[in-house]
């Protein structure tokens, strides 16, 4: 079983849709450890996934507030616990993981979601979304994963087309580009279909 944990620069750069073209891909299960916001990425994946492959499987921890996961845990008078966290079982398919933000969103007082992916012994998958800032932002997460020794897969770019910043991004991270997911006027299980065919014209073994 291979496990990939897909991250990303800042919230809401499209990890959620590329889980699912990743779970699409490989006909891998999907898990999102810890949810913040009653909205689930995981119903979501539930519409968009049909292919009786991929299980989802339960959250570790299902915030209500759509927060920072530290402070929705601490709204309901909990605080996340890492070692409550474990692997689901996958009946020998791959594992997509989504995290909660970025690599440093913190999970509690100590933790954060960089923490996670060591003891998942999962490799990254880092989508970078092009927008003013987006370079400084990826380089900045690029490094923090070199310095903790988390191995990389590849990055992913989401939204129009930016040469010039994905040409730097590639220079100064090294990472292989594995896909580039362009504005859709809807995201339907075709466009996600199709996106997992493009998928393989860039993923190594």
């Amino acid at each position: 079983m291979k496990k990939y944990f897909i991250t990303a620069i800042s919230t809401d750069s499209g990890k959620t849709l590329v889980s699912a073209i990743l779970a699409n891909a490989l006909q891998a299960d999907y898990w999102k450890p810890v949810q913040a916001g009653v909205e689930t990425d995981s119903l979501w994946m539930r519409r968009m996934l049909h292919s009786g492959h991929s299980m989802i499987h339960p959250e570790a921890y299902a915030l209500k507030l759509a927060a920072s996961p530290h402070a929705a845990a601490k709204a309901e008078g909990i605080e996340i616990d890492l070692s409550q966290i474990q692997l689901p079982e996958t009946n020998g398919n791959d594992l997509i993981i989504e995290g909660a933000g970025g690599v440093l969103v913190p999970l509690n007082d100590a933790d954060v979601v960089a923490d996670l992916i060591p003891q998942f012994d999962a490799e990254v998958i880092l989508v970078s979304n092009n927008y003013l800032g987006s370079i400084n932002h990826t380089l900045l997460t690029a490094q923090e994963l070199k310095r903790r020794n988390i191995k990389v897969k590849g990055i992913i770019f989401n939204g129009p087309a930016n040469e010039e910043t994905e040409r730097i991004i590639l220079k100064h991270t090294g990472y292989t580009m594995l896909l580039h997911v362009y504005p859709e006027k809807e995201i339907t299980i075709a466009v996600i279909n199709a996106y997992a065919v493009k998928l393989f014209e860039n993923w190594y073994e």
